[in-house]
């Protein structure tokens, strides 16, 4: 297996354990579909935040909260919408796109990334330490 694809195995499992203890913590539940939310939007984000690391942090969490935000729109079109699985309903809340995404929810994905473009640097380095010594 090349170094490449353990980045990214990390990388996207990392993402997948953080969100579903975000969810846990929030929510005191969750869905194994938030596993995979969560493991896609830290290797997206891991990947855009290393690439482009001199982008001033407010675009960073712009960006950020775009991702999040559409990564969610399509984990819910699909899980709750399609699937009828109802991981979650933001139709009670101001401004929701049918249910799955609001302006709420996008400012907390805004604050979320800032401590995300901090641990995708600092793991950058580690991984790169660790897979090429």
């Amino acid at each position: 297996m090349s170094n490449k694809t353990k980045e990214k195995m990390v990388v996207f499992s990392i993402g997948a354990t953080a969100y579903t203890v975000i969810e846990l913590l929030w929510r005191q539940h969750t869905h194994w579909s938030m596993s995979l939310a969560g493991g896609t939007c830290f290797s997206i984000l891991y990947h855009i935040y290393n690439r482009w690391r001199v982008m001033p942090l407010a675009r960073k969490c712009l960006i950020g909260s775009a991702v999040i935000t559409g990564v969610e729109f399509i984990f819910g079109v699909v899980v709750n919408l399609w699937q009828k699985w109802n991981v979650w309903d933001y139709s009670n809340l101001k401004f929701n796109l049918l249910g799955q995404i609001c302006p709420l929810y996008s400012g907390l994905w805004f604050l979320l990334s800032i401590p995300i473009v901090f641990i995708s640097r600092k793991l950058k380095v580690q991984l790169n330490h660790l897979l090429h010594s």
